[in-house]
């Protein structure tokens, strides 16, 4: 294990227990049947969670093919082998340093940097590719939001007016959709304002100097830094000057949400026998993404999102269904779907870094495979 993991560790691991003292606090004072929740967890069908986790390594899959076909028409050569080994990584990182994954582009961006040198050019076209892809993101994560009410209202179902966390299931809709809408105007115009973007550099850059009280030599950063934004602004106009290039990260990232969403839907099919209906997976899948970009400082928000995926799952198979045991029913769905999504990729995620760790991290690049040396 490098420093930077153990530094890692040693710093989020007491918020870490702070939320799951949270959750088990939870867990009691709501009466969830601990012992009913042992037993279904006993009965789950191995086959469909199987397919759960194929569903979570499906979903990463097409996540680095969105990101790999955006990098393509920026002429930032690099192996898909490569880029989906930097997604991994970089989801350790965001795990453990939750930011609203901005830690994770971060990484991401960094990793890729490194990887295809010429940091100036390079770096304003990756931050390019993965303000495009966070977009993309965003319209998905929206739209299947209001897809799922949708459905709702077309089947005549009604959304439990029951609270949670304190908030109507209504409410949360209406405040995530808001959320995520302005999150989506900040990144168009993120990408298609210059002079907003050359004013938010332009103030970054005096807080800099601010801080450094003329320490720091900052005539170098500044040319570094207008050279990576031209060339941030050049790569969203090839980008958006040619549609095409954006079919294939478009289909790519309906797939990746697709399979998102399947992850969860598998695992009640493994604990029910049946499937759910889909709008409600759509829904609390969405509502606890939102939750999880509350930067408490929390790895992977462990506490809060548990205590509002089992509460949006109980409201909804009590409400809807009129499931008897729903707390326990939700409580064993929630710890296997996120034994699945943090824990599995946790795991997953660390097996990756240790590879981009050894050498990216500590100074030297990956080894270019030839496909990259012809690329270049």
């Amino acid at each position: 294990m490098i420093p930077e993991e153990r530094k890692l560790i040693r710093r989020f691991l007491p918020f870490l227990l702070v939320g799951l003292v949270a959750l088990v606090c939870y867990l009691y004072f709501a009466r969830v049947d601990l012992q009913e929740m042992m037993v279904l967890l006993g009965r789950i069908d191995p086959l469909y969670y199987s397919l759960a986790v194929a569903a979570l390594a499906l979903d990463t899959f097409f996540f680095s093919l969105t990101w790999h076909y955006f990098l393509g028409p920026l002429s930032v050569k690099v192996s898909f082998k490569k880029t989906f080994l930097f997604v991994w990584a970089a989801t350790f990182v965001d795990i453990l340093v939750p930011a609203e994954s901005i830690t994770g582009d971060v990484s991401r961006a960094y990793m890729m940097t490194r990887e295809t040198g010429e940091a100036e050019r390079n770096a304003g076209k990756i931050a390019a590719s993965l303000v495009g892809q966070r977009i993309l993101v965003t319209v998905v994560v929206l739209g299947s939001l209001l897809g799922s009410c949708l459905s709702f209202f077309i089947l005549r179902y009604e959304i439990p007016e029951v609270p949670v966390l304190g908030i109507s299931i209504l409410s949360w809709i209406l405040l995530v959709t808001l959320g995520t809408a302005i999150i989506l105007l900040f990144l168009f115009a993120l990408a298609l304002k210059e002079e907003m973007t050359r004013r938010m550099v332009d103030s970054l850059l005096k807080v800099v100097s601010f801080i450094s009280r003329g320490r720091w030599q900052l005539d170098v950063l500044k040319s570094r830094v207008q050279t990576a934004r031209d060339a941030f602004h050049y790569a969203v106009k090839v980008l958006a000057g040619r549609p095409s290039n954006l079919v294939w990260p478009v289909v790519f990232s309906l797939m990746s949400w697709l399979f998102s969403l399947l992850v969860s839907w598998l695992v009640f099919v493994s604990l029910l026998g049946y499937p759910l209906h889909f709008g409600v997976v759509m829904i609390v899948h969405s509502l606890s993404c939102a939750i999880q970009s509350i930067p408490l400082g929390v790895p992977a928000e462990v506490g809060l999102t548990e205590v509002a995926m089992i509460s949006l799952y109980t409201a909804f198979l009590r409400g809807t269904y009129g499931v008897a045991n729903a707390g326990a029913l939700s409580a064993a769905a929630t710890f296997l779907i996120r034994l699945l999504t943090v824990g599995l990729r946790l795991i997953i995620g660390f097996v990756a870094i240790q590879w981009v760790g050894a050498k990216v991290l500590t100074g030297s690049s990956p080894r270019r495979s030839p496909q990259d040396e012809e690329g270049r």
